[in-house]
């Protein structure tokens, strides 16, 4: 079921995603080699604390950590580790935010220290393909105009688009309806009204587009070793347009 959310409750959700984006600011002035991605699960639920908000992700069907932890190969929910990260890896770190009961949720994929020129083109193309599906979520669009243009402009460069994995509503639970698929065709699924607030997260692989689960049961990877790349949003449909709860400008 669709829950539609009131301008009070958008307000909640926009102040949920404030403390997000600014977490992931901090964020990314650690990202260097060296560091682990352990010691960023540590500080990003210290900063929640400090911030009055939780992390939600921690203890969802017994989810163990803060942040999923992203690196290389891995598409989605890799566990924070203690081995330090190399020059030249990425790295998606992806965290959803409670402040009182209501949430905010948002990926970002980072460089550390030089990539190369495929790794560094797989973070540009990713990033534009969130921005381009948040340019069709406005009211009276559908779901697959989203889709449709992150597929359209992946797969027209050459890269492919994870389909084990979507969008979703969000508000007071993490998953709510309807899902948000980044690939298919344009004019189909729900239609977008004012007062949905959904995430947009394609997540995008230099090679094919199938994943594999670790036996952990959480870590997803791309079949065949090649790179993936993930960036998120929450965004609210407003009669304005979209409104982007995660922003960090």
């Amino acid at each position: 079921m669709m829950i539609l959310k009131t301008k009070e409750q958008i307000e909640q959700m926009h102040k949920a995603g404030k403390i997000l984006a600014s977490c992931h600011k901090e964020v990314a002035k650690m990202i260097r080699p060296g560091v682990t991605t352990w010691e960023i699960d540590q500080f990003v639920e210290k900063f929640l604390a400090e911030h009055g908000a939780t992390p939600e992700q921690k203890g969802y069907h017994g989810y163990p950590y803060a942040t999923c932890a992203s690196i290389n190969d891995v598409i989605c929910h890799g566990f924070p580790k203690q081995e330090p990260l190399n020059e030249g890896d990425i790295v998606t770190i992806d965290m959803v935010v409670n402040l009182d009961g209501w949430l905010a949720d948002s990926a970002w994929s980072y460089p550390v220290g030089r990539v190369s020129e495929e790794a560094a083109n797989l973070l540009k193309v990713t990033k534009e393909c969130l921005y381009l599906g948040i340019r069709q979520a406005v009211v009276g669009n559908r779901i697959g105009d989203i889709s449709h243009a992150i597929q359209k402009h992946a797969e027209g460069l050459g890269y492919s688009v994870v389909r084990d994995f979507c969008g979703h509503a969000i508000g007071q639970a993490m998953h709510e309806d309807p899902q948000v698929p980044h690939y298919g065709p344009a004019g189909k699924g729900p239609r977008l009204k004012e007062g949905m607030v959904i995430t947009i997260e394609p997540m995008i692989n230099t090679g094919a587009y199938h994943a594999k689960v670790d036996p952990d049961g959480w870590t997803a990877r791309t079949v065949d070793g090649s790179l993936s790349a993930q960036y998120e949003h929450t965004i609210a449909i407003t009669a304005d347009g979209p409104l982007i709860l995660t922003e960090q400008d």
